[in-house]
């Protein structure tokens, strides 16, 4: 009778660090799960911001605002060594758009992108969007970086 009452005792017991033992594993994997779609989200979200800061438009924007400018008229070298083409010097002119809702303005709405040829200077209010930002994606003016060791006014670009 002792024998089976502490052969039934050790077979609850070992039943019940069993089921302790699964339930354990199942909360780990219930959070590890959480943990993976959670990382996935992260990667998608980067992912999704380096497709955007690597769209031809978010690189021509980010180049200005490091004050580069378009490249000239290139020049091309064949195998024999004879020059195509002449070379020519970059130069800066009004961005061009190349993407965006209201790429063909309708007659009656202001232009985003300000004329060089009307003389106006962007800070004259000639063209309120391309001030702002607008969906042009090119900023005018930038700041001047923050040097502290420059005078207090700062150098003229």
């Amino acid at each position: 009778m002792v024998l089976v009452v502490a052969l039934l005792t050790g077979g609850l017991l070992g039943l019940l660090m069993l089921n302790t033992a699964l339930n354990e594993g199942t909360f780990e994997l219930s959070r590890l799960q959480k943990q993976t779609t959670e990382l996935t989200d992260q990667q998608q979200t980067l992912q999704q911001q380096i497709n955007q800061g690597s769209a031809p438009d978010a690189l021509e924007r980010r180049a200005r605002e490091l004050g580069m400018v378009p490249g000239g008229d290139p020049a091309f070298l064949q195998d024999d060594g004879k020059v195509i083409g002449k070379p020519g010097q970059a130069q800066d002119g009004a961005p061009v758009k190349r993407s965006g809702t209201d790429m063909w303005p309708q007659a009656g709405s202001p232009s985003p992108v300000p004329n060089p040829s009307s003389g106006a200077s962007p800070g004259t209010g000639a063209s309120p969007g391309a001030s702002q930002g607008g969906d042009g994606g090119v900023q005018i003016d930038p700041a001047p970086p923050v040097n502290p060791s420059a005078p207090a006014g700062g150098t003229p670009r």
